[in-house]
């Protein structure tokens, strides 16, 4: 029997995403905005929640490009709000646009997305060895650093704790437990 993370259901998008997506390494910076506009819709939520509703989110905002993004309007707010594909909070839809123009002022300033995110771990991924899950912080002194400088540059919904869960999910650090197949030191070479 494959033995994953504790946190991970038997549902088939759940354990596809545990086994493929969460703990790998990104570097894309239009991939990384868009989990990091995505941890923050979960705030108050399970992730799983947000999962689901993934295609949905891509659809109603425009596949996550900041430079169509800022054109969105107040009306295209309500629009949203009426989506039941998405999770219809007004501040949590506004973030997201508020980001692409945080985003796109980091790129006119000559700020490479992906570098200055990956800068708060060394450039590279942080290997964790959690015996078991409640091992695993919530938040780090990265992740506290990382919210902290993304506030300043005027992102929205980037708690220390939605940083971390960004950091696990995007490879930033990798958090599977070491009894996980998932565990850099159970996976074959």
């Amino acid at each position: 029997m494959v033995q994953r993370c504790a946190w991970v259901n038997q549902d088939p998008r759940y354990i596809a995403y545990h086994d493929h997506e969460w703990g790998v390494p990104e570097y894309d910076s239009r991939a990384l905005f868009e989990k990091l506009c995505l941890d923050g819709q979960q705030a108050g939520l399970s992730w799983f929640t947000i999962l689901c509703k993934i295609p949905a989110y891509r659809d109603a905002f425009a596949g996550f490009k900041p430079a169509q993004l800022v054109r969105f309007t107040s009306e295209d707010v309500e629009r949203l709000m009426q989506n039941p594909g998405i999770v219809r909070n007004r501040r949590k839809i506004e973030s997201i646009i508020t980001n692409a123009h945080a985003y796109l002022a980091m790129q006119q300033d000559g700020i490479d997305f992906s570098r200055w995110l990956w800068a708060f771990v060394g450039g590279a991924p942080v290997i964790n060895r959690w015996p078991d899950a409640s091992a695993v912080p919530v938040t780090t002194p990265e992740s506290d650093a990382m919210a902290k400088a993304l506030k300043q540059r005027g992102f929205a919904f980037v708690g220390s704790t939605s940083c971390y869960a960004f950091m696990q999910a995007t490879g930033m650090v990798n958090d599977h437990l070491l009894s996980c197949h998932c565990h850099p030191n159970n996976v074959s070479s």
